[in-house]
C-alpha cells in the first residue's frame, strides 16, 4: 500500500491483464456482523482486509467474540444473541459507516452502557433517523455532541414491539439495513414490522443485507420497498462457513478503465454479473457509454469498445457508490454526461457531488452540480490540465481520479494522500500499476551519483520511499551478480564470463526498503560482507557482464518511477532521467560514517586507513575507461557532508517537485 504524502501518475497509455478484487466490504461488515450475532462459530472466506472491516473486527473482540484472523479466512466464534461484557465500553468506528449503523442498532437492541464515535467526519455523517427509529422502539441513546450525529451513548433499553417501526429511507439505505440486522434479536415472541418513510435510495444494498439474513436463517417477508417483516421465532443460525464475493464497487474503476484505455483488455476476477451486489449493475451504464463487457462464474472481460465514449444521462440510485467512477469516464465522452438521483454522495465519506465537480474542474472539465445531480462535459485534446487531486479522505475519489491520467494530452495527474484506498482496497494502486502501461519516455527516472560511502543508498532509498517509486540499488547488482554465480557453482573469471551474463541478464532481484530479494531469498548479508565486495569487483570488469546489467536496470524502470543510484545512473544508464544529483562529502566525512558502520558491526579498522582507501577508490573511479564517476552535465550536486539524512532527502524532493507541473 503506498503511505506516501502523494502519488503522482504519469501519463497512461494503455493496459492489459487480470485483476483479481479483494472482497466486498458491505458484505465483509455485514458477515462478520451476522457471524458474531450467531451461536457457534462461522469461518469466513475471502474477507476484505481493510480499514473499515478492521474496525468491526476490533470492536467485536471488546464485545467477547472470538476472533481468529488468517490472512483473508477468519473465523468468527459467535455470542449467540447475548453480549459476554457488561461493563462500560468505548468503541472507535473510525469512518466506517458500514460498522457504525449496524452496530449502533445492534447494541441498542442489546442493551449496555456503550460509547461509539469515529474521526471527525463521522461526526458529520448522519445518524438522527436511525436513532429515531430506536428510539420508538424504546432503545436508549443519547448524542455526545450534535444532535443527529456521532458520537452516541447507548444504555439499556425497555423495548415496545406492538407499533410498525418507521425509518426514512431517503438519507441512507445503512439506517434501514442497520434495524433489519439488529431487530430479529428482540423477535422472540412476534413478528415485528418496519416500515420505510419515503422513496428508499440504494434499494440494491438492501438486496444484499436481505440475502445474507437468509444464508444465516432470517428470511425477512418484504412488500415492495416500504414494508419488511421480521418472522415472528426466528433466530441467527450460522451458516458454517462463507465466502465473500469480490467488491463490486471495486470492479467499477477497472470496468472504467478498460472501456478507456487502449490495448488487450481487462479481465477482472472475483465477481461477475450474477453477482449479489447491485453495483454490479455499473456494467450496464459502462455499456451503455460504450464499454465492451462479457462475463462468466466469478469474472468480467471489458475492451475498450466506442471511442470517445458517449455521453449519458443516467439514474443512479441503484448504483450510488460505482456511479463516482462515470463521472471521470465522462470527461472521455463525445458530449456531456447527467447523473441524476445521487443526493446520497452529500452524506458519504465527504460531500461527493463538491468533491467531484471541484476535482473534474480542476482538470478542466466545465461541471454542472445541483442538490442531487452532476452534470460533467468532456474534456477534449488539447484542453486537459494537469492536477493534484485533493481525495478529502475518501477512498473512491482516489481511486476514481487515478482514470485520469489515460488522457489525451498526456498530462500527469498527482492523488493526494493516496492511502486513503485502504478503506476498501489497499493495494489499489499496486493493482492499477500491474496492468496498465506507459512509454518509457513518461515513467520519471531520479538518479542519485557519488563516490563511495557518501550516503546515496540511504538518501536514494529514502526519496523513492516518500514518492512510492521503485527503487535500484545498481551497485548490489553487482554483488548479488557474483553472489549468483557462485551458488550456481561458477568461477568469477573470464572463462564463466557467458554464463555469469546469462545469469545476469535475468536475475530476479529486488529491493524492498533496505532489504535486496533474490527470488524468494533475503541475500542483504550474504552480500554486504567484504568478500562480496571484492567479489563483485571480479564480475564487474567482465564486459557481457556489464552489458547484461545494463539492460537488467532498464528493466527497474517501472511505474511510478525510479529511483536509481549508483555511480554512472545519470552519465551511462538513465542520461535522460529528468533529475540528476550528484551527492558528495568529504573524504574525511565519509571514512568517519564507514567507520561507525564497520564498529558496528565488530569489525577493527581506523579512520586514517580508511580515508586513505576512500580516496585510493575516488581516485581509480573517476579515472577508468568504462563509465567513470563523474556528475552528468545537467546534475545537480549536493554535498551532504554536514547535512542530516532528513534535511538531504528534503532538499531533493524540493528539486523534484520544482520540476513537476502541479
Amino acid at each position: 500500500m503506498f503511505s506516501t504524502a502523494f502519488l503522482d501518475l504519469p501519463a497512461l497509455q494503455g493496459a492489459s491483464g487480470t485483476v483479481t478484487l479483494p472482497g466486498s466490504k458491505s458484505i465483509s461488515n455485514r458477515v462478520l456482523l451476522l457471524s458474531a450475532l450467531c451461536q457457534g462459530t462461522t469461518v469466513v472466506h475471502d474477507l476484505l482486509d481493510s480499514d473499515d472491516t478492521r474496525v468491526m473486527l476490533a470492536a467485536l473482540r471488546q464485545l467477547g467474540c472470538g476472533v481468529d484472523v488468517q490472512g483473508t479466512t477468519v473465523t468468527i466464534t459467535g455470542l449467540g444473541g447475548q453480549l459476554k461484557h457488561h461493563d462500560a465500553i468505548e468503541f472507535f468506528m473510525g469512518n466506517a459507516g458500514t460498522a457504525m449503523r449496524p452496530l449502533t442498532a445492534a447494541l441498542a437492541v442489546l442493551g449496555g452502557d456503550f460509547t461509539l464515535k469515529g474521526v471527525p467526519r463521522m461526526h458529520e455523517r448522519p445518524i438522527g433517523d436511525l436513532v429515531d427509529a430506536l428510539r420508538l422502539l424504546g432503545c436508549s441513546i443519547d448524542y455526545l455532541g450534535n444532535d443527529g450525529f456521532p458520537p452516541l451513548h447507548i444504555g439499556k433499553p425497555s423495548l415496545k414491539l406492538d407499533a410498525p417501526i418507521q425509518v426514512r429511507g431517503d438519507v441512507s439505505s445503512q439506517f434501514l439495513t442497520a434495524l433489519l440486522m439488529a431487530l430479529p434479536l428482540a423477535a422472540k415472541d412476534r413478528n415485528i414490522v418496519i416500515e420505510v418513510v419515503g422513496e428508499l435510495i440504494s434499494k440494491p444494498y438492501i438486496d444484499i443485507t436481505l440475502n445474507l439474513l437468509a444464508r444465516y436463517g432470517i428470511v425477512v417477508k418484504r412488500y415492495g420497498w416500504q414494508r419488511f417483516t421480521i418472522p415472528q421465532g426466528c433466530s441467527y443460525q450460522s451458516p458454517g462457513s462463507i465466502h465473500v464475493e469480490a467488491d463490486a464497487s471495486s470492479a467499477s474503476y477497472f470496468i472504467g478503465l478498460g472501456a478507456i484505455a487502449s490495448g488487450n483488455g481487462i479481465r477482472i476476477q472475483g465477481v461477475g454479473a450474477d453477482s449479489i451486489q447491485g453495483d454490479i449493475r455499473f456494467m450496464d451504464a459502462a455499456t451503455q457509454m460504450g464499454a465492451q463487457i462479457t462475463s462468466g462464474p466469478n469474472w468480467l472481460e471489458i475492451n475498450r469498445g466506442a471511442w470517445p465514449l458517449k455521453g449519458i444521462e443516467l439514474d443512479c440510485n441503484h448504483i450510488p457508490d460505482a456511479a463516482m467512477t462515470l463521472a471521470v469516464m465522462a470527461l472521455y465522452a463525445d458530449g456531456p454526461t447527467t447523473l441524476r438521483n445521487i443526493a446520497s454522495w452529500r452524506v458519504k465519506e465527504t460531500d461527493r457531488i463538491v468533491a467531484m465537480a471541484t476535482e473534474c474542474r480542476k482538470l478542466g472539465a466545465t461541471v454542472e452540480e445541483g442538490q442531487d445531480w452532476l452534470r460533467i462535459h468532456p474534456l477534449p485534446q488539447g484542453q486537459w490540465k494537469a492536477a493534484s487531486i485533493h481525495t478529502y479522505d475518501d477512498h473512491r475519489v482516489a481511486m476514481c481520479f487515478s482514470l485520469a491520467a489515460f488522457n489525451a494530452d498526456q498530462v500527469p495527474v498527482r492523488i493526494e494522500d493516496p492511502k486513503c484506498v485502504a478503506k476498501t482496497f489497499p493495494d489499489y494502486f499496486e493493482a492499477l500499476f500491474s496492468v496498465a502501461h506507459a512509454s518509457t519516455q513518461d515513467i520519471p527516472v531520479i538518479c542519485i551519483d557519488g563516490p563511495t560511502a557518501s550516503g546515496k543508498g540511504t538518501l536514494a532509498s529514502r526519496v523513492a520511499q516518500a514518492l512510492g517509486y521503485c527503487y535500484l540499488d545498481s551497485g548490489a547488482l553487482y554483488r548479488v551478480t557474483a553472489y549468483a554465480a557462485l551458488q550456481a557453482g561458477l568461477t568469477l573469471e573470464a572463462s564463466d564470463e557467458v554464463r555469469i551474463s546469462d545469469l545476469a541478464r535475468t536475475l530476479p532481484v529486488r529491493f524492498e526498503g533496505d532489504s535486496v530479494w533474490l527470488g524468494r531469498d533475503d541475500v542483504s548479508d550474504a552480500i554486504r560482507t567484504e568478500q562480496a565486495g571484492m567479489n563483485a569487483s571480479k564480475v564487474s570488469v567482465l564486459p557481457s557482464v556489464r552489458i547484461s546489467l545494463v539492460a537488467l536496470q532498464h528493466s527497474f524502470q517501472r511505474l511510478p518511477g525510479l529511483l536509481a543510484d549508483g555511480r554512472d545512473m545519470g552519465t551511462v544508464i538513465f542520461p535522460h532521467a529528468p533529475l540528476k544529483v550528484f551527492l558528495t562529502a568529504s573524504a574525511a566525512q565519509r571514512a568517519e560514517r564507514r567507520h561507525k558502520q564497520l564498529i558496528s558491526k565488530g569489525i577493527s579498522t581506523t579512520l586514517d586507513s580508511l580515508r586513505a582507501d576512500l580516496e585510493a577508490r575516488d581516485a581509480r573511479d573517476s579515472s577508468r575507461s568504462v563509465a567513470p564517476l563523474k556528475p552528468a552535465q545537467d546534475a545537480l550536486q549536493l554535498d551532504n557532508s554536514s547535512l542530516s539524512i532528513d534535511a538531504s532527502v528534503a532538499q531533493v524532493l524540493d528539486w523534484w517537485k520544482a520540476k513537476q507541473p502541479f
